[in-house]
């Protein structure tokens, strides 16, 4: 029996304000879409902190046995600044700025982004798909969408007619607003402007003469819409109605509602069965940007060279970081957190890699079963890894416990506790088992250690106070605290 069968997972859906119990469309199967960056620029950890988030739940779900398919697009075109109807592409500015292809610019953050996921243990996603890959499906979608009578075509551009598909549908049922009150809060036309409404946005736009990024179409040569990449290759590879969308919160309007009203203005069908959306990071209580320099990039904190941290922080730790607040949640990035987070993630990988030597016993006096379900059960409640990061900090009380001889274990419970710590620390929360791949390294510095902790016993031994302290002070100074405890004299690395 599949995991999926014994576990009750809830999903927030946005689409309706509350946990859902997840029923996929197809038994054993899921289709997951997730928009990917404008490669335009190195990518940054707002961004990254999504795309953590959503492989948190790529990877819950594939341990539950899923057999997911994870669509993650690459957008480089068609992605005016600011996302608006006038203006010049992102990806062409930067091209222009730099005297390069547009493409270069593309391939050149294309590569960072995915050395920074790598870096952050992100697995891979089924397909990545491109926009400039489906023009022609773009085209077609259009072509669907007007026979339909939701667009129309004006001097060489095409729009969608939002308050022609409201007569019928409900634009604004994802992010919860009234067709009355865009109406209201709405400039009017300039004179200039070929869209019927203020409302309505671009399909595919007439490319200006300067403009770079250009294809031949029916009504102009020109570029397709934001909006429309997502909806043509969600459905192209998952299907008309498919289980999971998910982005950040920032795309929630009017980027998912406009993929909303495209699919069903198309096909009739609403696309997606359950929308997730991950919320902002804050540095030091400020929105992150650029233009305020509050802004910090990945490769920044990982090799310590920015004005913000004390000192570099790992790809590990700031993973960890993240991941102890729930997707939903705004997080706030500070050297503060990042010290604690680095202090909770040594502890933990500590703990887990003593289980081996702990002290067997004839009886467990803790029950391991229940102490697994309370971790299924975290992630079953809408992904939250806070709450099994701190079920596994439960974990971690425990084997001190047993270390200490205040709790005992059976040589089968330890190593279920080990099987159980490890699914969920390295294949759930994604974390590298840094004392594995670095087990040399390890090992000298456990046997040196070691050595002086021999040494001081030595020295009280012989009552050499003085040497004694002197050991233990300078060895915490560095961050390795010794433990006296009835078995002898352990370590932990603070």
């Amino acid at each position: 029996m599949a995991l999926y069968q014994e576990q009750s997972l809830q999903i927030y859906n946005s689409m309706t304000g509350e946990k859902e119990k997840f029923t996929p469309i197809n038994e054993g199967n899921i289709g997951m879409y997730v928009c990917g960056p404008t490669v335009y620029s190195n990518v940054h950890l707002g961004n990254c902190r999504t795309f953590i988030s959503f492989d948190l739940v790529f990877r819950y779900l594939k341990h539950l046995g899923y057999k997911v398919r994870y669509v993650r697009n690459i957008t480089d075109a068609g992605h005016l600044e600011n996302d608006a109807e006038t203006g010049e592409d992102r990806i062409a500015k930067k091209a222009r700025l730099e005297q390069i292809e547009p493409m270069e610019v593309v391939q050149r953050y294309t590569i960072d982004f995915h050395n920074i996921l790598e870096k952050f243990n992100n697995l891979p996603p089924s397909i990545e798909p491109t926009a400039t890959g489906h023009i022609v499906e773009q085209i077609e979608i259009i072509k669907t969408i007007i026979e339909n009578g939701f667009a129309y075509e004006a001097n060489g551009s095409v729009y969608f007619d939002v308050l022609k598909f409201n007569e019928e549908n409900n634009y604004g049922k994802l992010s919860g607003r009234a067709i009355e009150d865009m109406i209201a809060n709405t400039r009017e036309l300039a004179a200039q402007s070929d869209k019927k409404n203020p409302q309505d946005f671009a399909l595919w736009k007439k490319a200006e003469p300067q403009h770079i990024m250009r294809w031949p179409s029916p009504w102009s040569d020109g570029f397709p819409g934001w909006h429309l990449e997502c909806t043509v290759m969600s459905t192209k590879y998952l299907g008309e109605e498919f289980d999971i969308h998910g982005g950040g919160m920032d795309l929630k309007f009017p980027h998912h509602e406009c993929e909303i009203a495209q699919g069903e203005a198309a096909t009739g069908k609403s696309p997606v069965n359950y929308w997730m959306h991950a919320n902002m990071l804050t540095l030091n209580g400020k929105k992150m940007a650029k233009s305020t320099g509050n802004n910090i990039l990945p490769n920044e904190i990982f090799s310590g060279n920015n004005d913000i941290l004390e000192k570099a922080f790992s790809p590990n730790v700031t993973r960890f970081f993240m991941l102890q607040a729930n997707y939903r949640s705004i997080l706030d990035f500070s050297n503060e957190a990042l010290a604690a987070s680095e202090k909770g993630f040594n502890r933990l990988m500590e703990a887990y890699h003593s289980i081996e030597n702990l002290p067997d016993n004839n009886s467990s006096s803790f029950s391991l079963t229940e102490w697994r379900q309370s971790c299924y059960d975290a992630m079953n409640d809408d992904f939250n890894s806070p709450v099994l990061i701190a079920r596994l900090f439960d974990a971690v009380k425990t084997i001190n416990n047993i270390k200490e001889g205040a709790s005992t274990i059976t040589p089968e419970d330890k190593e279920a506790l080990k099987k159980t710590m490890a699914d969920f620390m390295f294949d759930v929360l994604g974390l590298k088992d840094v004392l594995e791949e670095n087990n040399s390294s390890t090992d000298k510095l456990s046997n040196t250690i070691e050595l002086l902790i021999r040494l001081r016993a030595e020295a009280r031994a012989n009552k050499d106070f003085a040497t004694s302290d002197k050991i233990r002070d300078q060895l915490q100074e560095i961050g390795i605290q010794l433990k006296d405890g009835k078995e002898g004299t352990t370590f932990s690395l603070n």
